[in-house]
């Protein structure tokens, strides 16, 4: 079982996040809309465990995918199945050398993600 988060009694920090009134204009929502969307869309591909475990394993650099099968446990399928939809939204890419495939987080968004789900949820307290 999974302990709950901890609640700070201290005060919050000022928001960084824009706000949005009946003063912004259209094209502002446009962009927000559009931001929203790929937010979405990168949030809804390391939802998965699978998918997070192997980001959580490229953040520390580039592993072939026997590595990674071997790191994770898991099959062959499994993983290439997960690679493939972390390659679809563009958060990994490939590299061949010979019959080996590695991979690499292609930027540094899913690094920064899994720090700050590590520092939610794994680092000990």
């Amino acid at each position: 079982m999974t302990e709950p988060l901890q609640t700070s009694t201290q005060e919050p920090a000022p928001s960084r996040l824009p706000v949005f009134d009946e003063n912004t204009c259209p094209e502002d929502m446009a962009k927000m809309m559009t931001n929203a969307q790929l937010a979405s869309n990168f949030l809804k591909a390391i939802s998965h465990e699978g998918r997070l475990m192997i980001l959580c394993q490229l953040a520390s650099g580039e592993k072939s995918v026997t590595e990674l099968e071997d790191l994770l446990a898991a099959r062959q399928a499994a993983v290439s199945q997960q690679l493939s939809r972390l390659r679809l939204e563009g958060l990994v890419k490939p590299r061949r050398d010979g019959k080996t495939i590695y991979y690499s987080l292609t930027d540094d968004r899913p690094r920064q993600i899994i720090e700050v789900v590590y520092d939610l949820f794994c680092k000990d307290d």
